[in-house]
């Protein structure tokens, strides 16, 4: 069997197994749209089964139900506070810790990046507590701010790396022309990361529009301010769980980040081989 040969086996084999766990991981995603179309007889009677009259009711009564307008918005608002600060935190101190290397620096980048290691499950009282004091509990504002501190490290480091592939050439160059470092940073550094800004909003966008826990902490007492995920649970209860809806409030719930996911998934590809292919 000739070396080409192998490969193209290899090749197959390898799609073969990549197709599985695709399917392995789209199946449960699958049976949820699925079962959002179906009554609730049909669910509980047979929940793998393609729906026999499909039907929007369920989302219709669910967008109704948990005022899905507003929740909506509720969630906009937050993930682009959310956003904002991380790219914008992020990216100005990877920029900073990278041209100003020394001990001070280095000290500073391992206090960013640490609580990446810390499990939110340790701090969640505490948090909440702080928050409270400070009246940020409660608040989308307030919610929106606090993703900052929990995406700020991840970012910090992937930022950093991206960093160290921009030649500092270029600020020297923007330095004679008399370009301050905001300057720099602003009108020529930014534009340089956008590759890798697309992938940490992507991926904090995901993060950020279905969490669950921190919401439920904070968010939790009004309309006004919860998010999808926590009106999605509203229908699973410990005695009485409506499928139907459940299962239409979490496709309602979920589809727009698949949606964001399917149409930037190439930025994502484009920032983690951006580092590679320039340096």
């Amino acid at each position: 069997m000739s070396l080409k040969t192998k490969r193209k086996i290899v090749l197959i084999v390898m799609l073969v197994m990549l197709s599985l766990f695709t399917l392995i991981y789209i199946y449960p995603v699958f049976l949820m749209f699925m079962n959002s179309f179906k009554p609730f007889g049909e669910v509980v009677s047979d929940p793998i089964a393609l729906p026999k009259k499909p039907t929007t009711e369920n989302f219709i009564y669910v967008a109704n139900k948990i005022h899905y307008l507003q929740l909506f918005m509720n969630n906009v608002l937050i993930t682009a506070i959310g956003i904002l600060g991380i790219v914008f935190f992020s990216s100005l101190a990877a920029y900073i810790l990278d041209r100003r290397k020394n001990d001070y620096t280095k000290l500073i980048y391992g206090i960013i990046i640490t609580p990446m290691l810390i499990p939110f499950q340790t701090i969640m009282i505490t948090l909440l507590k702080a928050m409270n004091i400070i009246h940020l509990d409660q608040s989308k504002v307030g919610l929106g701010i606090q993703y900052w501190g929990f995406g700020i490290p991840m970012a910090t480091f992937i930022f950093f790396n991206f960093m160290k592939t921009i030649p500092k050439e270029i600020d020297e160059s923007a330095e004679i022309d008399g370009a301050s470092t905001w300057k720099t940073y602003c009108a020529i550094i930014f534009p340089l990361i956008k590759p890798v800004c697309f992938t940490v909003i992507v991926l904090d966008v995901m993060w950020i529009w279905n969490d669950f826990l921190l919401p439920l902490l904070m968010v939790n007492s009004s309309t006004k301010t919860k998010t999808l995920v926590l009106a999605a649970y509203t229908f699973v209860g410990q005695m009485n769980t409506k499928w139907q809806y459940a299962m239409a409030s979490m496709t309602l719930t979920v589809l727009p980040s698949i949606l964001i996911f399917i149409l930037l998934q190439k930025y994502i590809v484009e920032g983690v081989v951006a580092g590679a292919v320039k340096g």
